[in-house]
């Protein structure tokens, strides 16, 4: 007789929890991911155009945030502003929490700066 090859009942459960944990955790993540990309590209945007103050900065960046509804993570005033040869170095640093389930949280801590 051949042995029999393939996933049993339990085998086939077991991996459809495992698939499906994954995929809440990237559901529930992915949108953190996108906000920090469009904060980085709003930081780079700011940065490139070289303003002359740390308010002319922040200013800057709360305009952004009034026209990009995806930035709710991080205002103005949370942005270090810095010189660097002569050049604006924009950088930022903040905590996500994205809730699982019930009170399970993942923690993301997301850090940037300008380019």
């Amino acid at each position: 007789m051949q042995q029999q090859r393939g996933l049993t009942l339990i085998g086939l459960l077991f991996w459809a929890v495992v698939v499906a944990f994954v995929a809440l955790i990237g559901i529930r993540a992915v949108p953190t991911v996108i906000e920090y990309y469009t904060i980085q590209k709003v930081v780079d945007r700011i940065a490139a155009s070289n303003p002359s103050t740390v308010p002319a900065v922040r200013q800057e960046f709360e305009r952004f945030v009034q026209v990009e509804y995806s930035i709710q993570s991080i205002r103005g005033s949370d942005l270090q502003v810095t010189k660097e040869n002569d050049r604006v170095v924009i950088s930022f640093a903040y905590d996500k929490e994205v809730p699982i389930a019930g009170s399970v949280y993942l923690l993301i801590k997301y850090e940037g700066r300008s380019r």
